[in-house]
């Protein structure tokens, strides 16, 4: 007789990160402190959470493509930076995550053998699999798409159950709460409603990715600690898309 096991299913997860995240305020580039507390909070999350892990990390904190060209470097080459940014994020927060005693894969859009694996989606699978955590780096591989845009498109094609983006505020306002201090903060909200309100917490492009596979997206606050380890076990905390 077959014994069915009794253990949750597994739920696979994608938490997007921003550069900044590994930066501390006001500063450019990675701060070892920051890198070690969010890796540190990252791996805790996970070692008490029945998930499959991966994340996608932003390159916010050492180039920002549309921003930092300044009209002097074009803005496909200023997008591939951004993109080489995030691979640099992800290899940090690769071996702070391992050093917190989680095993973690690095998988790139674009191809850079002697650091990283190549993005192949039977390979990222299989590792969430056996347990790794999965580091999407280099963005899309494509000019012009942010790294909401990857995360809403690494979470179809791994077909993740929700998508977490950890933000620095609450979750989403109906206005920027840092310019209105009478900004609410909504729990709930439809895609086509945040579309329709152009809301900006995320670009419309990822958001209508999500839409389509009908993917639920989590906006919380990743400076309150102990809010991954929350969104991670599936408490209802920031807002809600779905």
């Amino acid at each position: 007789m077959k014994l069915v096991s009794q253990e949750p299913q597994k739920k696979r997860v994608l938490l997007k990160l921003s550069g900044e995240a590994l930066s501390t305020e006001g500063h450019r580039g990675i701060d070892p402190q920051a890198l070690k507390a969010i890796a540190v909070e990252i791996a805790e999350a996970y070692q008490k959470s029945n998930c499959e892990l991966s994340i996608v990390i932003g390159g916010g904190n050492i180039w920002r493509g549309v921003r930092d060209g300044g009209g002097v470097i074009d803005r496909v080459n200023s997008d591939n930076m951004g993109m080489l940014a995030t691979v640099i994020n992800a290899i940090a927060l690769q071996s702070a995550i391992e050093d917190a005693g989680v095993p973690t894969r690095v998988l790139t859009s674009i191809n850079i053998y002697q650091l990283t694996e190549p993005f192949v989606r039977r390979k990222a699978v299989r590792h969430l699999q056996k347990g790794r955590v999965v580091i999407f780096a280099g963005g899309t591989g494509n000019p012009f798409f942010t790294t909401d845009s990857a995360a809403a498109l690494r979470a179809s094609e791994i077909n993740a159950d929700v998508l977490l983006k950890a933000t620095q505020v609450d979750g989403v306002y109906d206005c920027d709460p840092k310019k209105n201090p009478n900004a609410k903060l909504i729990s709930r909200i439809t895609y086509a409603e945040a579309i329709e309100k152009r809301l900006q917490f995320m670009d419309t492009a990822a958001l209508a990715l999500c839409m389509e596979k009908q993917l639920p997206i989590q906006v919380f606050n990743l400076h309150k600690k102990g809010n991954i380890q929350k969104a991670l076990c599936g408490e209802e905390i920031g807002t809600v898309i779905y």
